[in-house]
């Protein structure tokens, strides 16, 4: 059998880390991507580090009930590539499709489809998949996106550490394909008066913070889930009274305080810039839900901005919360 390459792209990890990079925050809505383009790169990549042809790109997305919108189905229709989609939960989340790619990930490594895997991908839960791929002969390499900086952006340290190697898609072929929205002519509206009527600017960062509750030391048997290290604490949440690890070293509440604005400053300018036609009557009927779409980029930017995966329950209700201050304050970005 003729020895071939493949590759396989986590859609949402690719879009969210490219849209960080574009535009600040993983928000979907901030960006428009060339996935004709960004295909041939990744396909070009491939062949040309692991000097085999291409078997297939393998492109993993969520959709709900599993039916493909038309970005997806032009997705699916490019050449040499097979979509694989998860569904959407009620919740709003994308399941399955971790699943999905660690079964195929196996499934082609057991039946010798392909020599060398290249995983756009920088989830931890699959380093288990990705260690029984290499158990049967397959080389697997992460391609990771870059930052702003030109460094891997959110791979884990045991996906990193399982994959026989590590690349970054080049930083040219991020900024030549993924474009900001806000780079676009934006709509007129057609009836301005039925937008529902938002309140001048103000200085978001003169609100005062809301409460959290105090931070106290870890306890020792924490520590040593922890590594042992003494700088980790904890919050204790308003709502169970359970403990909940923030960050190590956690920020004192200015700081805390500082990075939400932050990060709530810059989902709320992308969703503005995106497309402001419409957007308010969005907001209004959704309230007091935040729409999905942003919800998961201030929970990811957040995530991001503090460095874990899990945030404490007073971290993402002090999130949401100057989410609504802000947009009921006008800014930023918003209409005024």
């Amino acid at each position: 059998m003729r020895s071939q390459c493949a590759v396989y792209v986590d859609a949402g990890y690719l879009l969210a880390a490219s849209a960080t990079r574009i535009t600040g925050t993983s928000l979907l809505g901030s960006i428009e991507a060339d996935h004709e383009r960004l295909v041939e790169a990744l396909i070009a990549h491939a062949t040309k580090h692991s000097g085999l042809p291409l078997l297939r790109v393998h492109w993993y997305d969520a959709a709900r009930h599993k039916v493909p919108d038309p970005r997806q189905e032009k997705i699916g229709l490019l050449p040499h590539v097979k979509l694989r989609l998860g569904r959407i939960g009620f919740d709003g989340e994308q399941k399955g499709v971790d699943l999905r790619i660690g079964l195929d990930l196996v499934a082609h490594a057991r039946k010798a489809a392909v020599d060398a895997i290249y995983l756009v991908s920088g989830d931890d839960d699959l380093t288990e998949a990705v260690e029984e791929a290499q158990a049967h002969g397959v080389r697997v390499t992460v391609l990771a996106v870059p930052n702003r900086d030109d460094k891997p952006h959110g791979v884990s340290r045991h996906l990193q550490s399982a994959a026989d190697g590590l690349d970054l898609i080049s930083s040219a072929v991020i900024d030549s394909t993924i474009l900001p929205r806000s780079a676009r002519p934006k709509p007129v509206p057609q009836a301005p008066a039925s937008r529902p009527p938002v309140p001048s600017p103000a200085v978001f960062a003169a609100r005062p913070p809301a409460a959290v509750p105090a931070a106290r030391p870890v306890s020792p048997a924490a520590r040593a889930q922890n590594g042992g290290r003494s700088d980790v604490r904890l919050v204790c949440s308003s709502s169970t009274d359970a403990d909940t690890t923030v960050a190590p070293g956690l920020w004192a509440d200015e700081e805390m305080a500082e990075r939400i604005d932050q990060v709530v400053n810059k989902v709320l300018r992308a969703w503005w810039d995106g497309d402001d036609a419409g957007r308010g009557s969005e907001l209004a009927a959704s309230r007091p839900s935040i729409p999905k779409e942003v919800d998961r980029a201030l929970l990811l930017d957040m995530s991001d901005a503090l460095g874990i995966d899990d945030l404490a329950d007073s971290v993402r209700f002090r999130l949401r919360a100057r989410f609504w201050e802000q947009v009921d304050a006008g800014g930023p970005g918003g209409p005024g």
